[in-house]
């Protein structure tokens, strides 16, 4: 378990002393680490690219494998030590993806570990991040419009689909009506701007922050909207990419927190968040 944790820490941090640093061992420690699991697996898992550490196809494979792995032994540890983890997380979350990632992360992580206090801010992005905001967050999920930078802390890339009623043809109508978070909204944003290309009329019908508004405005019918494909619920339907409908790409999601202020309840809140959404 220790190789394996050695093995992602360095994957998601890019990097041996940084690995080192957070799992407070030292760099040739760490690289030892790699070596011996290199060994186990007979296959290189990672390469160089000029001064940055990237997965091979077989370090790729592993890791996902490795990242459920720790998972659930450390859900399983947890049984036996939840008196030993303890402390207070302020943890910042987009509205977007809130009332589809909560409800997984939540109850097994207070059932897990039931000395933590978890206090949840949703918001978008944008309000997230900004360090003027005068909040403090010691985790944040956060959406980014550009995938394909590089970024250490980015942990999946979502697709974007239009979203409709299956009881109602709101999508039908010539001018698009618009259901979407307020200005500031990276979904919001890109589906503007994806009818603008093709000139397709549309209109904004209604705003609101919340997932849970926007889909009770979708299922009566007021209109369509823009999510990320793995938070559509059941009961609405997607609509496949059209003249009318553009493809309206992908975004980036990223896990933030400061390493120096990470402890053992932030870690294993880090390792519930990763698991759900992998």
């Amino acid at each position: 378990m220790d190789v394996l944790r050695s093995f992602v820490t360095v994957a998601e941090l890019r990097g041996f002393t940084q690995a080192g640093e957070l799992l407070g061992r030292s760099q040739p420690a760490i690289s030892l680490q790699i070596k011996r699991l290199e060994e186990m697996v007979g296959s290189p898992l990672l390469k160089r690219s000029g001064q940055q550490l990237d997965l091979t196809l077989a370090g790729r494979q592993l890791f996902d494998y490795a990242k459920k792995i720790l998972a659930l032994n450390d859900e399983a540890l947890a049984q036996f030590i939840k008196p030993m983890v303890s402390g207070r997380i302020h943890f910042g979350i987009p509205s977007e993806f809130a009332t589809a990632l909560l409800p997984k992360i939540v109850g097994r992580f207070a059932q897990s570990y039931p000395s933590v206090t978890l206090e949840v801010t949703c918001d978008l992005s944008k309000n997230l991040l900004n360090p003027k905001s005068g909040q403090h967050f010691d985790l944040v999920l956060a959406l980014h419009d550009n995938p394909n930078a590089k970024r250490s802390d980015l942990i999946k890339v979502e697709e974007l689909v239009w979203v409709t009623s299956t009881d109602h043809q709101a999508h039908l109508l010539p001018t698009v009506p618009l259901i979407a978070a307020p200005e500031g909204c990276i979904y919001r944003h890109r589906g503007i701007n994806a009818l603008k290309k093709i000139h397709q009329p549309w209109r904004i019908v209604y705003t609101i922050p919340d997932l849970t508004g926007i889909q009770a405005a979708i299922e009566e019918g007021l209109g369509v909207t823009v999510l990320a494909k793995s938070t559509v619920p059941d009961n609405l339907q997607i609509i496949k990419p059209s003249d009318k409908f553009p493809k309206l790409g992908k975004i980036g999601v990223s896990l933030n927190y400061q390493n120096k202020n990470t402890n053992d309840a932030i870690t294993r809140l880090v390792e519930f968040v990763k698991t759900s959404m992998s």
